[in-house]
């Protein structure tokens, strides 16, 4: 029976959520355990940064561990990121959950950016991302037919998937977490880039620190997830795809935009740093790539 450790590492969550996750896991065959702060809450924090820390720590030296499902994402973990050890088990979370997705990759460990504890307790049994975790969880084949966008740019890449939250990605930029050298000597990846309320003039600030720093030329393709209340600023003169449309507009590479991927209820499961193909065409888009381990 696969284990699942549920913690806290970023922000303080309703336990109603935490208990109703774990009863649906474990409805699903699941071992599921908690981490000893989960529940706690410390200001917009589950605990403390060392007992956060601490939590996370121990769900990773735990050879019983299969999987750690964070809580939920929020704030918390650029206070405590340097010193999480390298990670060597499929961490589950978004949002938030970037920075120990961006570790992961610097492990060569694989990860898996969807949802968690409220969406999981709350969504319906047949719901796609409720489904697609499960399959995924079982090491099932990623396999995802989304509509054309009149943005996208056409191609196929075979790469894995890095990223996350643009915001938390633009605040790891110049550490050893954020997107660097070491992430495309093997291969270029592709990107996932996905926001919340963040203001269009912000938003086309972090996106072009990406083209300036190098990180968009380096791609084999670039996933557009949802930027939910990301509100169009009609003295940029374009909408928020628009304005990253215009960044990459240089490179050949597929773009894909509106991805069901993001803070949204519909937030499909994406496995991280593992080899997808991405085929983006006139009728649409397959997202395919094999299992976890």
């Amino acid at each position: 029976m696969k284990h699942i450790r549920i913690i806290s590492p970023s922000g303080a969550i309703d336990p109603m959520y935490i208990e109703q996750a774990s009863a649906r896991l474990c409805a699903w065959g699941y071992k599921v355990s908690e981490g000893a702060h989960a529940r706690d809450k410390w200001g917009r924090f589950a605990g403390t940064d060392q007992d956060r820390l601490a939590d996370l720590v121990e769900a990773l030296r735990d050879p019983e561990v299969d999987f750690i499902l964070c809580s939920r994402g929020g704030y918390g973990l650029q206070r405590i990121i340097d010193q999480v050890p390298p990670i060597h088990k499929p961490i589950i979370g978004f949002s938030d959950i970037t920075a120990l997705h961006q570790l992961s990759a610097y492990s060569d460990q694989f990860s898996i950016h969807g949802i968690m504890c409220k969406h999981i307790a709350t969504l319906p049994e047949d719901s796609e991302p409720i489904q697609a975790l499960r399959r995924l969880l079982a090491d099932e084949r990623m396999d995802y037919y989304w509509p054309a966008h009149p943005l996208n740019h056409n191609g196929t890449a075979f790469a894995p998937i890095v990223g996350g939250n643009l915001s938390v990605l633009y605040g790891l930029q110049g550490t050893r977490y954020g997107l660097r050298d070491e992430l495309f000597r093997k291969q270029f990846p592709i990107l996932l880039i996905e926001d919340i309320c963040e203001r269009h003039y912000h938003i086309d600030r972090m996106i072009r620190n990406l083209k300036m720093s190098g990180v968009l030329a380096h791609l084999s393709g670039l996933i557009v997830g949802q930027f939910t209340d990301c509100e169009d600023d009609p003295l940029m003169g374009c909408t928020v795809y628009e304005t990253i449309k215009e960044a990459v507009a240089d490179y050949d590479y597929p773009v894909l935009f509106n991805a069901p991927v993001g803070h949204v209820e519909y937030n499909l499961p994406i496995r991280m740093h593992s080899t997808i193909q991405m085929e983006i065409t006139s009728e649409g888009v397959h997202l395919t790539g094999k299992g976890i381990f």
